[in-house]
């Protein structure tokens, strides 16, 4: 039996920044492993309404070089979330609080929590910056 505490989070992580980092390190404290869903290419097309710059392949790995997060894998659909607790047999979801209350029907499954975004930085902000 797995004694650990589990994490679990999802995101994009497109055009990497300390965002990212930030929320992904503040995860990782909640527990003793931290598992992280990247969403798929096509999951983020349908989701924001453009592909990502960089393909999924790629931003697993960059993700899973963290030393924070232990495990990564690809989420390929939103309405999955209550099977990747369940098949991770993780005991936190973590995510942003700018998706605070979306993901409270999961408390019956573990536990839920949202964490402050770093101030000031977007992937798409950072996009935006690189256009122009």
């Amino acid at each position: 039996m797995n004694n650990k505490r589990r994490i679990i989070t999802f995101g994009t992580f497109d055009v990497f920044h300390v965002g990212h980092l930030r929320i992904l390190e503040r995860a990782r404290v909640l527990g003793d492993q931290l598992v992280v869903g990247v969403s798929t290419d096509s999951l983020n097309e349908s989701k924001k309404g453009r592909p990502p710059v960089y393909p999924q392949e790629e931003r697993a790995a960059i993700v899973a070089a963290l030393r924070c997060v232990d495990e990564v894998f690809f989420e390929e659909s939103l309405e999955l979330k209550a099977e990747y607790i369940r098949l991770f047999d993780v005991d936190v979801l973590v995510m942003g609080d700018d998706w605070q209350g979306r993901f409270d029907k999961f408390s019956s499954l573990c536990e839920v929590v949202y964490l402050p975004r770093t101030p000031a930085i977007s992937t798409t902000e950072v996009i935006e910056k690189i256009r122009y």
